[in-house]
C-alpha cells in the first residue's frame, strides 16, 4: 500500500533524472472549471508536467472538486496545493504534504498536518512530504502562514533550511516568493540550496522546486542554472499564456 500511495512522487523523481519540471499553478478562487481546464490544456500543450491546484484564501470544496476534474481532462497529473482543509478533492493524484518551515504559528508546522492525515487517507490521495520556504515577499501564503520570510539578500538562510526540510523527510523542497510576487527567489538562494542538499546526500531524492514572481524566459533560466529541479509558475498562465511556452522552454533547456 505505501509503494502504491508513492507512485507519482516515484514518477516525477525518474522524469526529474531525465530533465526539469515545470508545474502550472491554477487557484480555485480566482478560476472557475471552465478556465481551468482551458489553462491546463495550454500548460500540457506548452511542456507542463504536472498541475497544482490550490489557493490561500477563501477556497471551498466544491471550488476544489470543480477545478481538479477540469484540470485532469489535459491528461496531466494534478497535485493538490492546499491552503487549508477545504482544498481537498478524491479526483486529484496527489497532495503536497506542506510544513511551512519559516512559520511561527505551531497549526502549520504541524497541527494542520495531523487534521489533513486522516482527510488524505479517506480520500485515497497521495502524499508528498514537502518542505515548504517561504523567502522575500511571501505574499498570501506568507501572510496566512505567519511565516517570517527570508529576506532576498540572505541565501544561507534558505539553504539551511532547505537543509532542514530534507534531513526532516521533505521529498519536495520549495522555495516559494509568492504569488505575483515582485520577483522571483533569488539564484544566489537556490544555488546554495542546491548545494547543502546535495552535499548532505538528498540530491537524488528529493525536488527543488522554485516559485513565485518568474516571468521571463531568463529569470527561469537563471534557476535551472542555479539548480532548480522544478519550477512553478501559476499568475503567467492566467495573465500571459502565449509566455508560458517560453518559460518552460528556457527552464528546460537550459
Amino acid at each position: 500500500m505505501a509503494g502504491k500511495r508513492r507512485r507519482l512522487l516515484e514518477k516525477l523523481l525518474e522524469r526529474r533524472s531525465r530533465g526539469r519540471l515545470h508545474f502550472t499553478l491554477i487557484d480555485p478562487d480566482k478560476t472557475g472549471p471552465v478556465e481551468a481546464g482551458e489553462i491546463a490544456a495550454r500548460a500540457a500543450e506548452a511542456g507542463s508536467d504536472a498541475i497544482l491546484v490550490g489557493g490561500s484564501i477563501g477556497v471551498t470544496f466544491e471550488e476544489t472538486d470543480g477545478v481538479v476534474k477540469a484540470a485532469k481532462r489535459s491528461g496531466l497529473p494534478v497535485i493538490l496545493f492546499p491552503g487549508g482543509h477545504t482544498n481537498a478533492s478524491r479526483h486529484a493524484d496527489a497532495v503536497l504534504f506542506l510544513t511551512v518551515m519559516n512559520s511561527d504559528n505551531p497549526y502549520y508546522i504541524v497541527q494542520a498536518q495531523i487534521l489533513g492525515a486522516p482527510l488524505a487517507l479517506k480520500l485515497g490521495l497521495e502524499a508528498i512530504p514537502t518542505s515548504y520556504i517561504i523567502v522575500g515577499y511571501g505574499g498570501a501564503a506568507g501572510f496566512v502562514a505567519r511565516a517570517r520570510p527570508i529576506p532576498y539578500e540572505k541565501p544561507e538562510l534558505a539553504a539551511l533550511h532547505a537543509l532542514a526540510g530534507a534531513m526532516m523527510g521533505g521529498r519536495i523542497i520549495y522555495l516559494e516568493a509568492g504569488s505575483g510576487a515582485p520577483k522571483p527567489v533569488p539564484p544566489e538562494a537556490v544555488a546554495a540550496s542546491r548545494k547543502l542538499v546535495d552535499a548532505a546526500g538528498y540530491g537524488g531524492e528529493v525536488l527543488l522546486t522554485v516559485g513565485g514572481g518568474v516571468r521571463t524566459p531568463e529569470a527561469a533560466r537563471m534557476l535551472a542554472e542555479a539548480g532548480a529541479d522544478v519550477l512553478v509558475t501559476g499568475t503567467l498562465a492566467e495573465e500571459s499564456p502565449g509566455k508560458l511556452a517560453e518559460v518552460v522552454e528556457a527552464f528546460k533547456s537550459a
